[in-house]
């Protein structure tokens, strides 16, 4: 598959118009690692990107990223920040970049607060569908990456790489379960734009799933 696609520039063809594609999974699922992988196909085949996350991507969103992250709170009031955040994000990052013609990397978009603000905290879903419609109206992803991993084997992983975690990164075990939870509920619901890699495979496999997976749909939406 590789010859094909690097032999091509793909920003030469009309109507590859740019892409959001977005990575999510529970903390310590790896998916930051794995952009490395995602940008070298993009540059290969000739498409412009840029690289962005939630929370932040904007000075004022990545204020409420370390508000978020370090300040205890309600799980209201970490849902109404996240969408904040994300409103500015979307209006200031992610909306001129595809107008542009440049594809958009996120690390983490709307699927996180459904896991992390609905699982996780139990916010109810239709505040979050509310939400949603009225931060980031029809805007969605092309193409979600889910890193998919145990939480035993995420907070392992956290444990031997970082300090002390953020509030996230510090929540117990059935936290995590029940954000892994939310994610599999979000995604039943949009299968079409789904790609679940399985995050407790070696990092050389799992590099090796993601591009695949992205090489093929690169083939796809030239059809």
């Amino acid at each position: 598959m590789n010859v094909p696609l690097l032999a091509t520039n793909y920003n030469e063809i009309p109507d590859m118009q740019p892409r959001l594609i977005t990575l999510e999974g529970i903390d310590g699922a790896g998916k930051s690692t794995h952009l490395t992988t995602i940008r070298q196909v993009l540059t290969d085949a000739g498409l412009p990107w840029l690289e962005t996350r939630e929370p932040g991507g904007t000075p004022l969103a990545e204020t409420l990223r370390s508000l978020v992250l370090s300040q205890p709170m309600t799980a209201l009031s970490e849902t109404l920040l996240m969408f904040a955040a994300r409103h500015d994000h979307v209006e200031r990052v992610i909306c001129p970049a595809l107008a542009r013609g440049q594809w958009v990397l996120s690390d983490r978009f709307v699927d996180a607060s459904y896991a992390y603000q609905g699982g996780g905290r139990g916010v109810a879903e239709k505040q979050l569908v509310s939400l949603e419609a009225w931060v980031v109206g029809s805007l969605q992803p092309d193409l979600t990456f889910w890193f998919d991993l145990d939480p035993d084997e995420a907070r392992l992983r956290l444990n031997r790489g970082r300090g002390v975690g953020d509030r996230f990164e510090q929540e117990q075990r059935d936290f995590f379960e029940r954000v892994r939870g939310g994610y599999q509920r979000r995604f039943q619901e949009r299968p079409d734009r789904l790609c679940v890699i399985d995050a407790g495979q070696a990092e050389v496999e799992v590099s090796a799933q993601v591009k695949q997976a992205l090489e093929s749909r690169l083939i796809k939406w030239l059809r």
